[in-house]
Formats: structure tokens, C-alpha cells, sequence
């Protein structure tokens, strides 16, 4: 039987080593497809469909201090990074053969069109994915950020965080086997404990706007599907 759907629009945020497939850099072209196959079976349930992709895989802003570089064109380096990884993921939406596209913070007008709130709402109910890369266009703001910002503009349901875990734990399940897993829990938890799922101002943004966050293993067969159609998936913040 086919699954219903709980939301009409989404925003999943992916990070840049979600593109990595079994390798240890840059990006694997089948990883891709593997995600762009999920966003497409999104698509035909009915659901719209805003992605906001970070760079991790190829650079990271924040690690500036470590190769002797300010802060503010590191950034830059990693938003760029983000366009490459949306570029290669939009090449797998046209393997999969579901129109997407590529919109960006920052002005690079032969490779991506420039982000723009009505254009994006325009795509959204056509059943275009569209792919949010360049951050918010600003240094010092993380990709989870750029996600949460993303998912007010575009008045996304809810913001989905893919993981390589199956959701947000009291301590590191990789590290530690008895780590518990949260069902459910909410804004103020996630602060107040410091539990590592999205930077504090993407979770406070979410909060004062009382978008739901759901956080879950993206490499699980039928995850992304799964967590936008059944409850019992990941955790829920809220």
C-alpha cells in the first residue's frame, strides 16, 4: 500500500559527507543517485521538495584558523564548495529524470540562478526539487543555518536533518553503545544539553518559528520517504 504523506512541503538538509558515498572525499556520483532517487519517490507521493546542501566533503570554513586563512574567505571557499556538490546532485535528479533545480546565496549566474523567495515558491509547486546551495550568502553562518532560514522562506513544514545515525542521542552512538535515543524532545532540551544535532541558531530559529525538526538516518533503504510518512522515524524535535 502506498504511504500518505504527513507533510506537503519539506526542507531536508544534507551534509556534504552525505555525498561521499564510501569514500573518503569529494563526491561519488552513485551516492547521488541514491539521494536523488529518494527525493524523486518525495516527489510523485505529492510532497515539495527544498534541499539545503553543505560542503563538508570538499572544505570547511570553520577549519580556517588550521590553514592560516581568515575566517571570511574560508567561508567563502566552503560556499562555493556547496555549488560544486549542488551541481553534481542536480546531475542525478537529471539521471533520475525529475526536473530540479539549482538556486544559490551567491551570485554565480552561469552554474546556478540566484536565490530568489518568489521564484523558489513558484518551482515548489510545479514539483520542482530545488537545490539551495551558497549558504545565506554570509561568512560565520553554518549550513544548518542557511537550512533553517530556508525552511522559514519557503514555509516548509518541516526541516528534515539527515544523518548517519537513526536520530539524536544523549551522547555519541558511535562511541558509546548505550547511548540513548530520544524519540522525541524538544527545542529547549536541545540547547540546554548541548546535544550536537544543528548549530544553536539554526535549532533556535526552528524554535521561535515552531518549525519541527526531524532528525534521521538518511542510509537506512526507504529513509527519506520514511520519515516524511511515519512518525516512529528518527527523532522529532519540537
Amino acid at each position: 500500500m502506498q504511504q500518505k504523506p504527513a507533510y506537503k512541503r519539506i526542507l531536508l538538509k544534507l551534509s556534504g559527507e552525505s555525498l561521499m558515498g564510501g569514500q573518503k572525499f569529494g563526491v561519488d556520483p552513485e551516492a547521488c543517485y541514491q539521494i536523488a532517487s529518494q527525493v524523486r519517490s518525495l516527489i510523485q507521493l505529492g510532497v515539495q521538495v527544498g534541499i539545503v546542501i553543505g560542503g563538508g566533503n570538499i572544505f570547511r570554513g570553520a577549519h580556517a584558523t588550521n590553514l592560516c586563512m581568515e575566517r571570511t574567505p574560508a567561508d567563502h571557499i566552503g560556499m562555493l564548495a556547496t555549488l560544486i556538490n549542488g551541481i553534481s546532485l542536480q546531475q542525478a535528479f537529471e539521471r533520475t529524470q525529475c526536473e530540479s533545480r539549482i538556486m544559490s546565496a551567491i551570485a554565480c549566474d552561469v552554474m546556478a540562478e540566484s536565490y530568489s523567495w518568489k521564484d523558489a515558491l513558484k518551482y515548489l509547486e510545479k514539483g520542482v526539487a530545488l537545490i539551495f546551495v551558497g549558504g545565506t550568502g554570509n561568512p560565520y553562518f553554518t549550513t544548518d543555518s542557511a537550512a533553517a532560514l530556508r525552511a522559514l522562506e519557503i514555509r516548509a513544514e518541516i526541516l528534515l536533518k539527515a544523518t548517519k545515525v537513526g536520530g539524536i542521542y544523549n551522547k555519541d552512538p558511535v562511541k558509546y553503545p548505550d547511548a540513548k535515543k530520544f524519540d522525541r524532545i524538544s527545542y529547549n532540551e536541545v540547547l540546554t544539553n548541548q546535544l550536537q544535532v544543528m548549530d544553536a541558531t539554526a535549532v533556535a530559529l526552528c524554535w521561535e518559528n515552531r518549525i519541527p525538526i526531524r532528525v534521521f538516518n538518511m542510509f537506512e533503504e526507504h529513509a527519506l520517504v520514511n520519515a516524511v510518512c511515519q512518525d516512529s522515524i528518527g527523532t522529532l524535535v519540537y
